[in-house]
């Protein structure tokens, strides 16, 4: 451009700067008398009764709502109206009215600075201003208020989950004046919270809420805290029909293959498989909701561990039924085998001997010979005398007779006992598996479920 030109652009932007300035001025000019008074010689960067003592910091909380609580990265968003209240003897004025400013004239003034303890982000609405609220009254009280939305930690512990209750707390503190410059309270005690009773929440219900009065306790120093504690119950009912109920009925499924023959195998296998693969499902699904990397066992994981160990039983028991039945046959041949070829030769010994005992007399019977047999009795039935005993008269002891027999007896009689014991170690009928299965399956699973539910709502 041509140095004329240059010279022009230039005069009109010191035109223009001049025009604001005015402008500014202006507005100076018109804010009215009061607040100009208050504002002269006002150093927003000293605190109120800088050399008189800490300055009192009152405070109240209002819960618009809480957005969301999240299990899976412990902590909870909500949204807050904070009001503070504080006097500052420099904005004592003359009058009976309180005056209210626009939030942006805040940056004229001291204000506490206060903060959030454990919030992970935070931020004041500015749709469609900041939303501040500034509030002077006569004896120089100033009113506070910001709409602020934060999200903040809360520690959990997920032991008893779904079945928890769960103490989150709202912390707040000043961070660079210390108890001996500032401090904190809640100007209504425990009413200084409210919106806590109309509050809907998804999957839990407030049931009671409390404020503390702290310090906070640093390297720096001690600084003044307000605490705000509220207890969250969790709502059981959803995952009643989310969870409990589905496994519950899965195990009941499974007990069906009780009922069917051992001889349908394709039918109970399937059965089994399909609880066993769509049990592991539900258990997969129900971890998703929740952190993976916790060192929790949780009451719905016990519940889960529990309803598919009654689901892979129910598929254990059709196998060890199944393999009886194959076997049930055999084992039975093995044994009759066994033990009639035992009895048989043993009937046979028993045979042998009593014919060999009777024969010499049977045979004089009949051929009447009374000499063959009279003969031996006379020996069997006369005493015989010791001549070593002293008188001569003591009769000798008989001599015992052959102990093999009764040996035989005894061994045989042993050998029929174990194979009694081993018989009975045996399942005689497999079919009483499955029997035994339909009421000791139910009966156990009505037991665990009574201690379950007794231990996680009551301890």
């Amino acid at each position: 451009c041509s140095p004329r030109a240059c010279v022009g652009f230039l005069q009109v932007l010191r035109l223009l700067e001049s025009s604001m300035l005015n402008a500014e001025m202006k507005e100076g000019e018109i804010l009215p008398p009061t607040i100009q008074k208050l504002m002269k010689g006002y150093n927003k960067y000293l605190r109120p009764f800088f050399d008189n003592g800490p300055v009192t910091v009152g405070m109240s909380l209002d819960i618009a709502s809480i957005d969301t609580i999240s299990e899976i990265n412990m902590d909870y968003t909500a949204t807050i109206f904070l009001r503070q209240r504080w006097t500052d003897e420099r904005l004592v004025f003359e009058g009976n009215k309180s005056l209210s400013l626009d939030g942006r004239l805040v940056e004229l003034l001291w204000v506490p600075d206060t903060f959030i303890v454990d919030s992970k982000k935070s931020f004041l609405h500015d749709i469609t201003v900041e939303n501040r609220l500034i509030r002077i009254f006569p004896n120089g009280t100033v009113l506070y208020a910001l709409r602020i939305t934060t999200t903040v930690a809360c520690n959990m512990d997920l032991t008893k989950y779904p079945m928890d209750k769960q103490t989150c707390t709202l912390q707040l503190e000043s961070w660079g004046y210390n108890i001996n410059d500032v401090m904190f309270y809640w100007t209504r005690g425990n009413e200084s919270v409210s919106g806590l009773d109309t509050l809907q929440l998804a999957q839990y219900t407030v049931e009671d809420h409390y404020t503390s009065v702290s310090e906070a306790i640093y390297e720096t120093g001690h600084y003044p805290k307000l605490v705000f504690h509220f207890e969250l119950k969790r709502s059981i009912l959803y995952f009643i029909l989310e969870t409990y109920v589905p496994s519950s009925l899965l195990v009941v499924l499974s007990w069906v293959s009780f009922w069917i023959s051992l001889s349908s195998v394709p039918a109970r296998i399937c059965i089994g498989v399909t609880t066993v693969l769509t049990m592991t499902t539900l258990m997969m699904g129900a971890r998703t909701s929740l952190p993976n990397a916790n060192c929790f066992i949780k009451a719905i994981d016990v519940y889960l561990g529990i309803c598919f160990s009654f689901i892979f039983g129910a598929l254990i028991e059709y196998a060890v039924a199944h393999f009886c039945t194959l076997t049930y046959i055999k084992n039975i041949l093995y044994f009759n085998m066994f033990y009639g070829h035992q009895l048989h030769n043993f009937d046979d010994e028993m045979n042998g001997i009593v014919t060999t005992i009777s024969s010499p007399c049977d045979r004089a019977k009949r051929r009447k010979e009374p000499d063959a047999c009279p003969a031996a009795a006379p020996a069997a039935t006369e005493l015989a005398v010791d001549p070593s005993s002293p008188t001569g008269s003591e009769p000798k002891p008989e001599a015992s007779p052959p102990e093999a027999t009764n040996w035989c007896f005894i061994a045989l009689a042993t050998f029929r006992k174990l194979l009694g014991f081993i018989s009975c170690c045996h399942i005689k009928n497999p079919h009483h598996i499955d029997n035994y299965s339909r009421v000791t399956f139910p009966l156990s699973f009505v037991l665990v479920n009574l201690l379950y539910w007794t231990y996680y709502l009551y301890f």
